[in-house]
């Protein structure tokens, strides 16, 4: 037994030397096996024969303006399911880790952290040998003043030399956002986020303005990006519109968001633009309850509520008694609902298809977890990345040109006579589709706006 081993906290400054990180919060994690570093960016490449991989790290949380360039040699990769659920393939490298003026080499792997606490991870693979860990502490090995990291990463901080771009959502914490403000922030625009409760409107014929908290007129913004949740729909909408009566720029327009948030408003468009959906029925009676489910082709058989999201308020109707009674308890709530047939064949499976200016970027299959038939990983559900078809592309890029959308999360389901179409979300989620993917759909959202605006990055 080695008593000269390193004593740590649950939470430490790591030193990673070859890759010119001089100061990085880890999260010391004796229950996982690897060790796993934030990274951005990720691009294989070959030098001198080798495989290489590039990478953005951006040390500090919550903070996209500072960025270090690594490249490494790559030891391979590694198939791994995240505590979110989402599977993903990870590029594994070296690097020496420096602690209490000690360093050895160790594997990292490089996924996006945005939606963890820390921007690094040791697992106990890197411990082995060297650490142990009292858990009931923190920083034992030391803290780090604001005045040392920008010793460090001052250098490393990119000023804002592009747009001014406001993000309009509820919750700031969120990996969608959060990776958002920080993909504008790398390509050097002014990122700040708007939170739709604390803004208000000014109606003027003449002059409208849009106030935020404090009295403070948000009059200089080059684009809005719109990310409302479904219960701001109303309020959010309201504000976006108003952004485009002030002749700012905005990614997804009020229009668009209010008709995909309608679902079945949406199925209608949809349908009359010839994509093809799952038998839907709807109806305001009690008394058509029995015809509505005929009409579905029985049970098992979907129920939606038209306000629901992220597979909240869709419920299985496994039999006829079932269905009666779930249908007749929503509408004696004066719920709007359809009532969706059940693809079976579908196998608990969908396909989200991620559409920005009308072009698919990328796509993923999402298994629902065992017992539940709601392809969500939300709900436990697995993503992974898909290859789909040249029908299933062009009816997501379709259903997206259907309602105006220029951001869009399109999903899709296979059915024996081949795929339809379920739904059209508005703020489709990043992080399952970034985390199988391994591609900067945030960034990609920017360079959206930028084609839009005409905007050249130097």
């Amino acid at each position: 037994m080695n008593l000269n081993k390193i004593v740590v906290g649950s939470e430490e400054w790591c030193n990673l030397p070859h890759l010119n990180i001089p100061a990085i919060k880890a999260r010391i994690d004796s229950g996982a096996r690897t060790s796993a570093l934030h990274a951005v960016n990720i691009t294989p490449f070959t030098k001198n024969g080798e495989a290489w991989v590039s990478f953005d790290v951006h040390p500090l949380q919550d903070d996209g303006r500072t960025t270090i360039n690594c490249e490494a040699p790559v030891l391979g990769k590694r198939r791994v399911k995240s505590s979110s659920g989402v599977s993903e393939t990870r590029f594994v490298i070296e690097s020496a880790l420096a602690v209490a003026d000690e360093a050895w080499t160790i594997e990292i792997t490089l996924t996006n952290r945005d939606s963890m606490g820390y921007r690094m991870l040791l697992g106990r693979q890197a411990m082995a040998g060297r650490i142990v860990v009292d858990p009931e502490a923190s920083f034992l090995l030391g803290e780090m003043t604001s005045q040392m990291l920008d010793g460090f990463y001052n250098a490393h901080v990119s000023r804002p030399t592009g747009l001014k771009i406001g993000l309009l959502a509820s919750d700031p914490s969120l990996y969608s956002n959060k990776r958002i403000m920080e993909a504008g922030q790398e390509r050097g625009h002014e990122m700040e986020f708007l939170n739709i409760k604390d803004c208000y409107i000014k109606l003027d014929g003449r002059n409208p303005e849009m106030h935020y908290r404090g009295g403070r007129i948000l009059n200089d913004f080059d684009a809005i990006i719109p990310r409302i949740r479904p219960s701001a729909t109303f309020y959010g909408c309201a504000l976006t519109r108003h952004f485009e009566a002030m002749g700012v720029y905005t990614l997804n327009s009020a229009r668009a968001i209010t008709q995909s948030r309608d679902k079945l408003y949406s199925l209608q468009l949809l349908i009359n633009n010839g994509l093809t959906i799952p038998t839907t029925g709807f109806a305001n009676s009690p008394l058509d309850t029995n015809e509505l489910i005929r009409m579905v082709g029985g049970a098992p058989l979907i129920v939606k509520l038209l306000e629901g999201t992220q597979g909240k308020g869709v419920v299985l109707a496994e039999t006829k008694k079932a269905a009666e009674s779930l249908i007749n308890a929503f509408k004696s709530l004066r719920a709007n609902i359809l009532v969706q047939e059940f693809v079976k064949e579908a196998g608990g499976k969908d396909i989200r298809c991620f559409v920005v200016n009308g072009k698919v970027v990328a796509s993923i299959m999402r298994t629902a977890a065992p017992g539940e038939f709601r392809a969500n990983i939300h709900m436990g559900g697995v993503a992974s990345l898909t290859k789909i078809t040249q029908e299933e592309r062009r009816m997501a890029i379709l259903a997206s040109k259907t309602l105006h959308l220029k951001v869009a999360g399109v999903d899709i389901i296979r059915g024996k006579n081949g795929p339809m179409l379920l739904e059209v979300n508005s703020s489709p989620g990043l992080q399952g589709i970034e985390g199988a993917s391994n591609k900067d759909i945030a960034g990609i959202m920017i360079e959206a706006v930028e084609k839009e605006l005409k905007f050249k990055r130097c």
